[in-house]
């Protein structure tokens, strides 16, 4: 696998190859790059691959999410963590309500909120 740059879209097929292991290695080794902080950085590269398994696999909802994030100004990398900070709330719900039955659809209100997801609501919630 070419080495991660969340600037530009990994190729899907090389991506997929990667094992999970070498895929948050190449995620985390780009922010020690960038010399970001985090709180997690083990937790913060997992969703920035979730995020990128589910581009790279073409999930139509996150694919047209992120494509309209930089539509509205967003560079690829911030509409990657604007896309994972949904997906961690989604699950934090998941977890912490506990309340769906076999044949719920969990996808849907994660897809629902993506649907509304703006780059206005990302670059606020970051202030």
């Amino acid at each position: 696998m070419n080495r991660y740059d969340a600037d530009q879209a990994p190729d899907a097929a090389d991506w997929l190859a990667a094992n999970d292991d070498e895929r948050l290695d190449e995620v985390r080794a780009y922010h020690r790059r960038l010399r970001a902080k985090m709180p997690n950085e083990r937790a913060h590269a997992m969703f920035h691959m979730i995020v990128e398994n589910q581009l790279a696999t073409s999930v139509a909802s996150v694919v047209e999410t992120l494509e309209r994030l930089q539509r509205e100004g967003l560079d690829r990398h911030d509409a990657v963590h604007a896309i994972g900070k949904v997906l961690a709330e989604h699950i934090y719900h998941i977890v912490k309500d506990q309340k769906s039955s076999p044949g719920t659809d969990l996808k849907e209100p994660y897809f629902e909120a993506l649907r509304h997801l703006t780059a206005e609501d990302f670059r606020h919630a970051g202030s």
